[in-house]
């Protein structure tokens, strides 16, 4: 009983979530919103006693969502991305090609004869899925991760005029320092 109020809940928390994107006035929330969508139905998953592939959803968009708001930051600045903004392009369209899509999906539902099911699950479905997704690729993963991180180092670094060294000078023995704006810490 318990999880199906869990599983029920976090689905509402998700569609919520998902519809708070395209109600929000930022970029900036709208990520919040998709990251706490996506983090709901990776908990549903968890809740479907899919361990392997919730944990992963949830790491995977908690991590794509702290990159994009990292590039927003960036190269907008956070004021730019908290500032009031449509996120809704070509309303009509949207909503016109969503319906088409829903009834078309629909109705591949209801109409394909589907084929009977043959042979029957491997004993523990989550080891058998990690296999499938994660094995031979495990090497490919490890690297890419080291890669992403050093992406966001590279492009945070890239992105800062200034650090806190640099007014110090390029020996760190410039005193006082050049503060762009003068008063330092102790205003």
């Amino acid at each position: 009983m318990v999880l199906t109020i869990a599983f029920w809940g976090l689905g509402a928390v998700a569609v919520l979530a998902g519809v708070a994107v395209f109600v929000v006035d930022s970029m900036a929330r709208a990520t919040y919103a998709l990251a706490l969508s996506f983090v709901a139905v990776g908990l549903q998953v968890l809740v479907l006693q899919q361990n392997y592939v919730g944990v992963v959803t949830v790491l995977m968009m908690v991590m794509e969502m702290a990159i994009m708001a990292v590039y927003m930051v960036m190269f907008m600045g956070m004021n730019p991305a908290l500032m009031p903004m449509s996120m809704v392009h070509g309303n009509r369209t949207a909503v016109v090609s969503a319906a088409a899509t829903f009834l078309l999906l629909a109705a591949g539902i209801l109409l394909v004869d589907w084929p009977s099911r043959e042979g029957g699950p491997p004993a523990d479905v989550t080891v058998a899925l990690g296999q499938e997704l994660m094995g031979p690729k495990m090497l490919v993963m490890a690297v890419v991760g080291a890669v992403m991180v050093a992406t966001i180092v590279t492009g945070v670094v890239l992105a800062a005029h200034r650090t806190r060294y640099d007014r110090f000078g390029d020996d760190l023995r410039r005193r006082p320092a050049d503060d762009p704006q003068p008063g330092g810490v102790g205003r």
